[in-house]
């Protein structure tokens, strides 16, 4: 179980101890009963930025295991394909968002949020973008932001920008697919430069799904600075990484917020050995 292991240094390391049986059941014991694909967008009102959402869902017992991806990074007929496939088969796809989907379920079935240390923070009723507002305080809260300190933020969503700015930081926004963020803020392509600039870091889940979460983990490490993760996509996998170069994460399985107007459950993970 995850309490006797060490943490693990990369995505695929993890993934070689979960193989291993280190982490729960054999996951050729465990299949996907369930596969889905998702598009989804989102434009908040009197706002010109349209957000597209792309998901694979694996469902394995009770658990959803989440990715986000890129528009054209899996063709959606994978959905027809993965249903029935034990998780061991999935956990070595050569398609790297399917083996995050696959973590992600193995690790909700055996590491349930509601059996951890997290704190559960319940989204109020309301409109999506009252409850990304919540959402997105808690997630900047998460850290100490003193004013004047600047925010590496590796995935831009515009209430989280805002969220960031009103705890008194300096927002360096950097994503594949913006410009601009709403209050018209440059947004940085390449990652490099922020992770040097940034005094600590917040990163979205889909740092899994293109590949560079395991450099933006190596990075805050050697540079000593707190990095904190919202994790959709990924939302079992990332609490693995606590104390080995992530400090907190506010983890959200499906179904997501956007995806409901009822409370709906996210788990702030604090450092290790802090209240929760």
């Amino acid at each position: 179980m995850s309490g006797a292991n060490a943490i693990p240094a990369t995505v695929a390391a993890l993934i070689d101890e979960v193989l291993a049986g280190r982490y729960g059941p054999d996951p050729r014991d465990l299949h996907a009963v369930g596969a889905f694909w998702v598009r989804q967008s989102t434009q908040f009102a009197g706002t010109t930025q349209k957000y597209r959402n792309y998901y694979l869902l694996l469902r394995v017992g009770a658990s959803f295991g989440a990715c986000c991806v890129e528009r054209d990074q899996l063709d959606s007929a994978v959905a027809e394909e993965l249903s029935g496939v034990d998780l061991a088969q999935l956990l070595t796809d050569p398609r790297l968002p399917v083996r995050v989907a696959a973590l992600d379920a193995y690790l909700g079935a055996s590491h349930p949020h509601t059996q951890s240390s997290a704190r559960t923070l319940l989204l109020p009723a309301g409109t999506p973008l009252q409850r990304a507002r919540v959402r997105d305080s808690a997630i900047a809260g998460l850290l100490a932001v003193e004013s004047g300190q600047r925010v590496g933020l590796i995935g831009v969503v515009a209430p989280l920008v805002a969220a960031i700015q009103a705890h008194g930081g300096v927002c360096l926004p950097c994503d594949f697919n913006l410009e601009h963020t709403a209050d018209g803020t440059a947004v940085a392509k390449d990652m490099g430069p922020v992770l040097d600039a940034a005094d600590l870091v917040i990163a979205t889940g889909m740092t899994l799904s293109n590949g560079s979460f395991d450099t933006i983990l190596e990075r805050c490490r050697r540079r000593g600075i707190p990095l904190v993760v919202y994790a959709q996509t990924g939302s079992a996998i990332v609490p693995r990484f606590l104390g080995g170069g992530v400090s907190a994460v506010s983890a959200e399985p499906f179904p997501f917020s956007q995806f409901s107007a009822d409370p709906t459950p996210i788990y702030l993970y604090g450092p290790p050995g802090t209240a929760q």
